[in-house]
């Protein structure tokens, strides 16, 4: 079979045998491939460094039976430095990579738009120009987006009635209207959901002047309904610097409920 040439972000890497590493990469033509580096453990190797997680490369490869071959490295971006030299930056780089890996489905499985994504992620992240925490949301949004799970913002989820809604619940499929409102929604502060829409659609100018609690009720709500979908726990959501988060339902003092699930 003959060499191919793809760009690729490097998700993850982990040791084979003495002097090799199996890589994983998200690719823009290929979708997830994971690929033999051969010898670059070793002092001497050319291209080792190059393919750290966060590393946006183009990559030559030779299809294998079992796992393909890494035959040359290029850098695109050097993100590493940047990210890994700050906690938050670093936590939340890695959610975005686990992230992009779960949604990428079956290796060689079509996934264009999801690299995109996370190189535009990787990139704002690392450039540190917008809140982090707010790259990340709007990242995980549009990943949604892409995979098919995107929450509804302004229409209910059950009967599209136009918005705005008060309620929003993960099963139901985001926002909900007083008729169709199931037991146990969320009953976030005026403006969560709007700020979430201006992410999805990046309208960063609308998130300038949005406060703390706002943006910590947006960001539960996120890590909430992209958990349901996918029916597990993201790893790296727990580790990034956020307040503690409350059960997605269970009622405040004042007798409305909590949006933040917990991500634990």
């Amino acid at each position: 079979m003959r060499l191919y040439r793809d760009q690729a972000v490097v998700v993850r890497q982990h040791k084979l045998g003495e002097a090799d590493r199996i890589v994983t990469l998200l690719t823009h033509q290929h979708g997830l491939v994971r690929a033999v580096a051969k010898g670059v453990r070793r002092t001497r190797s050319k291209f080792g460094a190059r393919l750290e997680p966060f590393a946006h490369v183009d990559v030559l490869l030779y299809p294998g039976r079992n796992l393909d071959v890494v035959t040359q490295v290029e850098s695109i971006d050097a993100f590493a430095s940047s990210i890994v030299a700050d906690y938050g930056r670093y936590t939340s780089a890695c959610a975005v990579l686990e992230t992009a890996e779960r949604l990428a489905g079956e290796e060689r499985a079509p996934a264009d738009r999801l690299h995109k994504l996370t190189v535009g992620g990787l990139r704002a992240i690392a450039d540190a120009v917008r809140p982090r925490d707010l790259v990340l949301d709007a990242f995980l949004l549009r990943a949604m987006d892409f995979a098919g799970w995107m929450p509804a913002l302004d229409t209910c989820a059950r009967c599209g009635a136009p918005g705005p809604h008060r309620a929003f619940h993960v099963a139901a499929g985001g926002a909900v209207c007083l008729h169709c409102r199931p037991a146990g929604s969320a009953t976030p502060s005026p403006g969560v959901m709007d700020l979430m829409d201006d992410l999805y659609r990046g309208r960063w100018e609308h998130t300038v002047d949005v406060n703390d609690s706002l943006r910590r009720q947006a960001s539960g709500l996120t890590a909430a309904h992209l958990q349901w979908h996918l029916e597990r726990q993201l790893r790296t959501l727990p580790l990034i610097e956020r307040e503690a988060p409350h059960r997605l339902g269970e009622d405040n003092r004042d007798g409305s409920a909590s949006p933040r699930e917990a991500v634990r």
